[in-house]
């Protein structure tokens, strides 16, 4: 009788499930709540765009494609063994590079507001930057695996044989993302590589004096650039030229007022009629905010800090498994989903200088779901694997 129990218990008890169900439904609320809010912030634009076709329906049937694409690309890249992304991280890098310097060849490139970022691909326009950081987080896990012996022993060898290369190489995207330009892009990719170093056991030293540096480089950029110092400007004041440099901020910052506790109801913005600029791009969180008022943007935050948790601890559970490329890369992506959450929600709030990032998984735009989405596929394969080997399966 005893041994009967015992069997029936075994039978109910909850068995560990082979990848992160809370982790894919916190992804899928998202992406069905960006597509919702996507087509509420640009229904207005798209009837009165000849471009559209007036067609009030035409991002939301695109912003639907793309997130097909994206979840089929992210299904793929789920079945990849991680080994082969990390195999294949330094060609990937050398692809990235080479599709960021033929953005900048004229009549290859296409320069849209004044900043020449896309590929055309006849059908869609391919944002290589959008796809240089899913890259950079594979290629700076596997550069700080193989420099491991060089991180944090002597301090010569720390700057010579550790910094300096990852230095060199990130200047080099450095550039051709300023060139284009993408400040923003360049500020997360940037993100990126300085926190892999770090968690991988960079010198604290050299990295404390990194930090220094990079701050003063980052004002240097403002400071040397007419273009930047006035979004800087706009920023602090942009209620001093409404009309001008701080037009954005100031009727983003509306947004927001208008939301207060509730919002004003869902399709129900006023700041979404021609008066916002790129309401469902870069500034889809003042939208929400209107529409939604504090309790949907609180959700939105819950979600995105949600997903950085499950990134961070997939990651320290590969580290406690002795896998440290996959540790790494799945923090990585932890840094990148918060790194451009907090701008983007930064800069619709004020708190932040105007920077051309667009919300990851929500706001509208090809190359940047499917980036996100092919992103967190391999987010769920480091986890998977993590799963396999507690069971004792060789990955």
């Amino acid at each position: 009788m005893k041994q009967l129990f015992y069997q029936a218990l075994s039978r109910v008890r909850p068995s560990m499930s082979a990848y992160d169900v809370a982790l894919t439904w916190g992804v899928l609320l998202l992406i069905c709540f960006g597509l919702v809010m996507v087509y509420s912030a640009s229904i207005a634009m798209a009837e009165v765009d000849k471009d559209t076709g007036f067609r009030s329906t035409y991002f939301l049937i695109r912003h639907g494609i793309f997130l097909t694409v994206g979840l089929t690309a992210g299904f793929i890249a789920f079945n990849i063994p991680t080994k082969t992304w990390q195999q294949y991280a330094p060609l990937l890098f050398i692809i990235g590079v080479i599709l960021l310097a033929l953005v900048l060849v004229p009549g290859i490139g296409r320069e849209v507001n004044g900043s020449r970022r896309w590929l055309s691909l006849f059908v869609i326009n391919l944002q290589p930057s959008e796809l240089m950081k899913f890259i950079v987080v594979l290629y700076a896990a596997d550069y700080t695996v193989r420099k491991a012996a060089f991180m944090g022993g002597d301090f010569v060898a720390s700057i010579t044989k550790g910094l300096l290369p990852m230095l060199v190489v990130m200047l080099v995207v450095g550039g051709l993302l300023l060139l284009e330009p993408d400040f923003g892009a360049f500020a997360v990719i940037t993100a990126i590589a300085v926190g892999l170093l770090f968690l991988g056991g960079f010198d604290w030293r050299l990295f404390a004096g990194l930090i220094a540096l990079l701050a003063i480089g980052f004002v240097g950029l403002v400071v040397s650039s007419p273009y930047r110092m006035q979004r800087v400007l706009g920023f602090l004041d942009p209620w001093q030229d409404p009309y001008g440099k701080g037009y954005q901020l100031s009727h983003s910052l509306i947004a927001f007022g208008r939301g207060e506790w509730t919002g004003v109801g869902l399709g129900a913005s006023v700041e979404k009629l021609s008066y916002l600029p790129e309401a469902h791009t870069d500034f889809l969180m003042a939208i929400i905010a209107e529409e939604l008022g504090f309790v949907g943007v609180a959700l939105v935050v819950c979600l995105f800090a949600f997903i950085v948790f499950r990134a961070f601890m997939i990651g320290v559970q590969a580290a406690k498994l002795d896998r440290t490329y996959q540790a790494l890369v799945a923090q990585g992506i932890g840094i990148w989903f918060g790194v451009q959450s907090v701008i983007n929600i930064g800069v619709n709030m004020g708190l932040l200088p105007t920077k051309g990032l667009t919300l990851p998984l929500l706001s509208f735009g090809g190359s940047g779901i499917l980036a996100n989405l092919v992103t967190l596929g391999v987010l769920l394969r480091v986890d998977y694997e993590n799963r396999q080997a507690l069971r004792g399966f060789k990955t």
